[in-house]
């Protein structure tokens, strides 16, 4: 048994920051979590348009629909069994703005084939991307992501491009400083850059098995679909 991201990279999870590959490797595996305590140097929106989507996802824990600059953040990364029997994994975003902190949620699973994984969004689980992971020859992390679906109920469908963004998230590490630094930047192939941040963190390291998943930090409502 391993980490989902360390399963789904293979030998190119080798080729990470040591730094990089201890906070991928969270899992029932090893038994850790990972929280990341920082700043986002910069959280920004695309043109006016997006805002009303941007709003309507963070009523959701999907993106987050205020921009700001120098804004104190947390990462929390638990792993758990989803009610499915799935190992997952949080990666629940909360950034302390003006006016109320906002959250961006996500679930990480294996795909079925172990060849992906799958980035369930939000409160409810309504969408979810295909994530592909691969490291830079400077042992930086690189996901893009793929294929976006939206469930609800009876409803299963592919989102398409017109529509939907492509995510981008460069992860690394900087010895200097000892803290992290993340890129994310999501972008429609026809409208342009949506929404990005990027900014830097320190991380810590707990014992899942005593410290559990805290009380929110799992979703409203699971989907079984990958």
């Amino acid at each position: 048994m391993t980490s989902i991201f360390r399963t789904v990279m293979g030998a190119d999870f080798d080729r990470l920051h040591p730094q990089l590959r201890r906070r991928f490797s969270v899992g029932l595996t090893s038994g850790e979590a990972c929280t990341g305590h920082g700043v986002m140097d910069r959280i920004w929106h695309g043109r006016g348009f997006v805002k009303p989507f941007l709003a309507l996802g963070g009523t959701r824990h999907i993106l987050v629909p205020r921009a700001g600059r120098d804004v104190p953040f947390t990462i929390e990364n638990v792993p758990y069994t989803d009610g499915f029997g799935r190992e997952t994994v949080t990666f629940v975003r909360t950034f302390d703005l003006p006016g109320g902190p906002r959250r961006f949620d996500a679930q990480m699973v294996l795909g079925p084939r172990g060849d992906r994984v799958l980035d369930y969004l939000g409160t409810h689980q309504h969408l979810a991307s295909d994530l592909h992971f691969s490291a830079e020859p400077d042992g930086s992390l690189l996901v893009r992501s793929g294929e976006h679906r939206f469930r609800e109920g009876p409803v299963d469908l592919r989102v398409p491009e017109l529509l939907g963004g492509q995510a981008e998230v460069r992860e690394s590490f900087d010895d200097t400083t000892g803290r992290f630094r993340i890129r994310v930047r999501v972008v429609n192939r026809r409208f342009g850059p949506l929404f990005g941040y990027e900014g830097s963190f320190r991380a810590t390291y707990a014992d899942v098995r005593t410290s559990g998943v805290r009380a929110g930090l799992r979703p409203v409502r699971e989907e079984a679909r990958a």
